[in-house]
């Protein structure tokens, strides 16, 4: 994070993290709105994938605003953040599928997101993954912890 977080926005910082893709994940997110910082993760013990993690560490730090927010959320995902900006609105159009007419990989996840962000004005923001950035760096061990947790305590979906 670059310390304080501007007036009126929320900051967000998500990760997703698996152990063998697909295999157990986990998911962090860092959210911050002036000197308030909150921090969420949790995980799958069951076979998940990479891009699945990054989903839901969006979906979940956006689930957890108790109101209508504007949002910059920072994610290293390239997934996610095309997803969002290129090509859900085609998936939609074309009834969950892609431009070569296969089932959208994660709709069940995309639907989720997609309600989720509806409620808020969000930014999505791409980081560069692993390069010292404070808030992806912490949003990386809350999603590592969290996958630990989950194959530590057995957490399935």
């Amino acid at each position: 994070m670059t310390g304080r977080a501007d007036a009126g926005i929320v900051e967000i910082y998500t990760d997703g993290a698996c152990s063998g893709n697909p295999g157990p994940g986990g998911w962090g997110a860092v959210l911050s709105y002036g000197e308030h910082t909150k921090e969420l993760h949790g995980g799958e013990a069951a076979s998940t994938t990479n891009n699945r993690m990054e989903l839901m560490a969006a979906i979940q730090a956006l689930e957890s605003l108790t109101k209508p927010s504007s949002v910059r959320l920072h994610t290293d995902s390239s997934y996610l953040r095309n997803g969002v900006s290129s090509w859900l609105p085609s998936w939609k159009r074309n009834g969950w599928k892609t431009a070569s007419k296969q089932p959208v990989k994660n709709a069940d996840l995309w639907r989720r997101l997609d309600a989720v962000a509806a409620r808020h004005d969000v930014q999505w923001l791409w980081v560069k993954g692993h390069a010292g950035n404070p808030g992806n760096e912490r949003a990386d061990q809350l999603a590592n912890r969290g996958m630990a947790e989950a194959i530590a305590n057995g957490v399935r979906g």
